[in-house]
């Protein structure tokens, strides 16, 4: 059975650095609301950003204390989910513009005193991710073994895989695009106009007692029928009535569907911020990675794995826009799995289709390769003494150290054992404690085979070669231990 990560809470950062945004503006201090779920491994090689959607928050997953709800995303992390919480570090971190505890237009200027309002800068979704990584650079962190999202979170992770290719191993974009289209940024237009129209928005002049809530309900009951689709709507609702067993032919609120947009507008109004809104759809319209027109162009420089997937009955992001990011990566010989999800939920499949969802996503963070966590390695040339072996060992705090020769070849190991076993007999030649048969890995190979191999040979740690028998790395059981409980053990699913 699955369980969850238990009782959450979010957590707030300051970070007194301007940020710098695309625009030119900045912004001083500014505060990201995250939670993070699991254990953070010794090597750092094992967390995994989740970037929200639109409305979303720092909350994905377990319960806050007092509420009988999960995070948003409770059915993808916990332990023995995709996201398996016993594996990997999760973090989760509400976006800059929002108003969930991190820095945006509701937000208090420290210049004034005030709320920002109208006066905090546009921001765009490179500016989120900018953010974003400021946080994961807090954790030490040099390098994300994923980065997750859906919707506009999978823009981020998108984004991510192009700002900052080094620091991601994996990027799943669910339900998403790589650049807003016409009819995307229409519709965001029309709930920002619905906002602007309501006299309480007051140029975004506005008190927690005055707020737009008929416009901002109004901007939610449109964009809500766009995360929804028409075999959903039927499904759910029909032509049937709502408390009422004919029509009244008036204007009042007859159909069930009528009254579940009313519903979802007003109880938006009571956890988002309508100035919010103007902001996060403003950053939606602009994105768009492609450059001088070429979504090939725009990834060039990408250099992670990529897992992209769609939902059949999606219209607000349909899968013709996922193809797009597929061919764009495929003509960068990028590797790429493209999934479409069947489903009739629409664009809020990637909330729902939990059961689709945990197994695409689990099997291709699955697919490790010993090049995900292997890690530097000192090293020292067979013509070092043994107290130059002893020291490095020392000094680097690591019981393994490959031995290369004056070519740069691996030509053995020496261990924490065999330096004792040398003061022990009173050796005095490194020559004489070097293991001459080495097994080794190869930055391609799977985990799983190398894990099956250490286990069966009853081996603490390989050395990683390349084609050359260079030496590139090395894979020990410490780092392995966290990430492949899912690899050596029975599956918990």
């Amino acid at each position: 059975m699955h369980r969850s990560v238990g009782t959450t809470r979010t957590e707030h950062l300051t970070f007194y650095e301007p940020l710098v945004l695309e625009s030119g503006a900045s912004i001083s201090p500014v505060t990201i609301a995250y939670e993070t779920y699991g254990r953070l491994n010794r090597d750092k090689t094992n967390a995994i950003l989740v970037c929200h959607a639109f409305s979303g928050n720092a909350h994905a997953a377990g319960y806050h204390a007092g509420d009988d709800r999960p995070g948003w995303w409770d059915t993808i992390i916990g332990p023995g989910k995709a996201l398996d919480t016993d594996d990997y570090y999760v973090i989760c971190s509400n976006l800059l513009g929002g108003c969930n505890g991190t820095t945006g237009p509701a937000s208090i200027d420290p210049k004034t005193g005030e709320r920002y309002g109208l006066s905090f800068p546009i921001i765009t979704v490179a500016d989120i991710i900018n953010l974003q990584k400021r946080l994961i650079d807090h954790f030490g962190i040099q390098q994300l073994l994923a980065v997750v999202g859906g919707s506009m979170g999978g823009m981020q992770a998108l984004q991510w895989s192009v700002s900052y290719p080094e620091m991601v191993r994996k990027v799943v974009a669910i339900a998403t695009t790589a650049r807003s289209t016409p009819q995307q940024i229409a519709f965001n237009e029309v709930g920002r106009q619905a906002i602007m129209a309501d006299p309480k928005w007051n140029k975004g002049e506005y008190s927690n007692g005055t707020i737009p809530e008929r416009g901002l309900a109004l901007a939610r009951m449109i964009g809500h029928i766009t995360y929804l689709s028409d075999d959903s709507m039927h499904n759910k609702f029909g032509r049937n009535l709502q408390n009422k067993e004919a029509i009244g032919y008036d204007f009042s609120t007859e159909f069930q569907v009528q009254s579940y947009l009313h519903h979802q507008g007003e109880s938006f109004t009571r956890r988002f911020d309508a100035n919010s809104y103007l902001y996060i759809t403003k950053a939606i319209d602009y994105f768009d990675l492609s450059v001088n027109g070429s979504l090939a162009t725009g990834f060039s420089k990408a250099g992670s794995a990529f897992l992209v997937i769609s939902v059949s009955s999606d219209w607000l992001y349909p899968p013709y826009q996922s193809e797009e990011i597929v061919s764009a990566l495929t003509a960068n010989d990028i590797e790429v799995q493209y999934c479409e999800i069947r489903s009739n939920y629409g664009h809020d499949a990637f909330l729902l289709e939990s059961g689709q969802l945990n197994y695409m996503i689990s099997q291709f963070l699955d697919r490790l390769l010993v090049r995900d966590v292997m890690t530097d390695s000192p090293i020292i040339n067979e013509q070092s003494s043994m107290n130059d072996a002893a020291r490095i060992m020392i000094e680097n705090g690591v019981n393994h150290l490959p031995v290369v020769g004056n070519n740069g070849q691996l030509a053995g190991i020496v261990t924490s054992w065999d330096i004792a076993k040398a003061v022990a007999c009173g050796y005095q030649d490194l020559d004489q404690i070097i293991s001459r048969q080495v097994f080794t890995a190869t930055p391609e190979e799977a985990i799983a085979k190398v894990a099956k191999l250490m286990e069966e040979k009853a081996i603490s740690a390989l050395p990683v070669v390349d084609d050359k028998k260079q030496l590139v790395g090395i894979v020990s059981s410490d780092s392995l231990s966290t990430l492949l409980g899912r690899c050596t053990q029975p599956k918990k699913h």
